[in-house]
């Protein structure tokens, strides 16, 4: 239950108990594949700091990134869908499949030390390399299935920010003029360093600006994105088959990463407060 009245607003998730302690702080190596923990908590709650920022409580100790920093987030929404996260693992902390915890920690510790500056050029040089911009002379097939589903694409986000993109079959791939870079470096500058963080995590899992940018503006949803970005891979495997489990895995694992990294944007972009009951029995 949301507490409205108290300005340290909390809400409340729960497990298991354990001693209390004032602050607690998960090993750095919990965002690599393998890193499993037992799970060590009952209860998981929210609650809005002095400065307004809402920090994650597991049995009443804050939550600290890997870093060592206090873990705090901009918002209640940002806040209630880590601490979801957190409610969800049972016996054994799966660290790995916590996207946006990791998220929040990468824009809190910042290990790369970046501006967004930096961060905006890193997502321009991905546009030079485009997914959907990359084309085939062969075989025919896949030359029209390209053409028949990324075009579209293309066409919109071009209308959508009246810019140029194009595409190629040359291994140097389309020339981006440098109109095109100044809007979309334009635009990327409107968002925040922590949906900036976001964002950039989704153009790295699907190789492509276009397509980000797409399911971020709810052109595209998270399945279509996905399968776009995979189109010739999914030719491939519709021509000559695969090892089904892998391929399940695979699609499985890059469609969680990308809703993670999108569902980020929205919520650190977000500034409303939740103010009803989060979970019910």
């Amino acid at each position: 239950m949301l507490h409205t009245s108290d300005p340290r607003r909390k809400c409340t998730f729960s497990q298991e108990s354990v001693p209390t302690e004032p602050a607690l702080s998960v090993s750095s190596k919990y965002s690599t594949a393998t890193a499993e923990r037992r799970r060590f908590y009952q209860d998981v709650s929210i609650s809005q700091g002095e400065s307004g920022l809402y920090e994650i409580n597991l049995d009443r100790r804050k939550l600290k990134t890997p870093g060592g920093k206090l873990f705090t987030v901009p918002n209640e929404a940002l806040a209630v869908a880590v601490a979801t996260e957190w409610d969800a693992q049972r016996d054994t902390l799966k660290f790995y499949t916590m996207h946006l915890t990791t998220l929040c920690n990468t824009a809190l510790d910042n290990p790369t030390q970046r501006n967004k500056d930096q961060m905006i050029n890193a997502a321009l040089k991905f546009l030079e390399t485009d997914t959907v911009c990359y084309r085939v002379d062969e075989p025919l097939a896949l030359v029209e299935l390209q053409k028949n589903e990324w075009d579209p694409v293309l066409e919109w986000i071009e209308n959508r920010y009246n810019v140029t993109i194009g595409s190629s079959s040359s291994i140097l791939g389309p020339e981006i003029p440098e109109a095109t870079k100044d809007t979309f470096r334009q635009h990327l500058n409107s968002y925040n360093f922590w949906s900036l963080t976001g964002l950039e995590y989704v153009i790295t899992q699907l190789k492509s600006v276009v397509l980000s940018l797409g399911m971020i503006d709810r052109h595209l949803s998270v399945q279509e994105a996905v399968l776009l970005s995979r189109l010739e891979e999914e030719y491939q495997i519709r021509r000559w088959g695969n090892v089904e489990w892998a391929h399940d895995y695979d699609m499985y694992e890059l469609r969680a990463r990308t809703a993670a990294g999108a569902l980020f944007v929205h919520l650190s972009s977000e500034s409303s407060s939740i103010k009803r009951k989060l979970l019910q029995d």
